[in-house]
């Protein structure tokens, strides 16, 4: 298992400071977001500096035409579905070109809105309908490019369809193709699974990148989620991949967070030797 960071989370006044930072603290990859048209002619040239010292592991997030958040998948919008697929190719293409593992996608924010149900259906299957549908287009188009595009349970406070591994199983299972994988995040898994390990052991051989974040929604160490069980999980299950930091950073004033950072850097290199050893 190695440790990724999303790019902002690092300390540094460039992104030639950040990666460099994180090769010095032990870190293994680097995560980018993206949440507007103009980050994706940003996306190469931080590709070009930060991909000489350290992979870019995936990026978090999709074009946002119009305003919106880009996460579209099951909009009512016929216009607004084609434009998020149409932005996750264009964001696989590069996870393609760089290796990355791939895009993270969390369908929609919220709940999906179907105002004419076809006959017979209910508002989740007609929403399965959907998503897979995008997922047959887009999961050989990332298949292509040696990628992956990633579906991301939520918590249901921040999406009601997507919110148990379970979930996105599911959808994988029935779009039936290539180039679509799990994400699976620690903080929204701590709300919506019963047992977090558990949950790793029955659906984690389909994860194929972690969100990393503890309980308060900050860097792992400053709650009470148990690592240790939950990447014991994840080894037993044979996961090797990447987990990144997506989560808010603790501390008054960049030295203090950063000091933070490296600590918490540290204790999951030390929980996920413990899962190891344990096996």
């Amino acid at each position: 298992m190695k440790v990724s960071v999303q790019l902002g989370l690092l300390p540094g006044a460039s992104s030639t400071d950040k990666a460099r930072w994180a090769v010095d603290h032990g870190v293994d990859g680097i995560e980018l977001t993206l949440f507007s048209d103009d980050a994706l002619s940003q996306l190469r040239p931080t590709a070009e500096v930060i991909n000489g010292i350290l992979p870019i592991t995936s990026v978090c997030g999709n074009l946002t035409p119009s305003g919106d958040r880009g996460f579209e998948f099951l909009s009512p919008d016929p216009a607004m579905r084609r434009a998020a697929i149409d932005g996750s190719k264009a964001i696989l293409d590069f996870c393609g070109d760089v290796g990355a593992v791939g895009q993270i996608v969390p369908p929609v924010f919220g709940a999906p809105e179907i105002p004419d149900l076809p006959a017979g259906k209910t508002l989740l299957e007609a929403a399965d309908d959907l998503m897979v549908a995008a997922c047959h287009e887009v999961g050989p188009y990332a298949a292509e490019r040696k990628t992956l595009f990633m579906l991301e349970p939520l918590n249901r406070y921040e999406q009601k369809y997507l919110c148990r591994q379970a979930d996105g199983v599911r959808i994988i299972k029935a779009a039936k193709v290539a180039g679509i994988g799990l994400l699976s995040d620690f903080f929204h898994m701590n709300i919506e699974e019963p047992d977090t390990p558990g949950a790793f052991r029955e659906y984690g051989r389909s994860t194929s990148h972690i969100h990393l974040a503890d309980n308060t929604r900050l860097e792992p160490g400053t709650g009470d989620i148990d690592f240790v069980s939950a990447f014991k999980a994840l080894h037993d299950v044979g996961f090797d991949g990447y987990m990144a930091y997506e989560c808010g950073i603790s501390g008054e004033g960049d030295e203090q967070k950063a000091a933070n950072l490296a600590k918490s850097i540290a204790y999951v290199r030390d929980c996920v030797s413990k899962a190891r050893a344990g096996s």
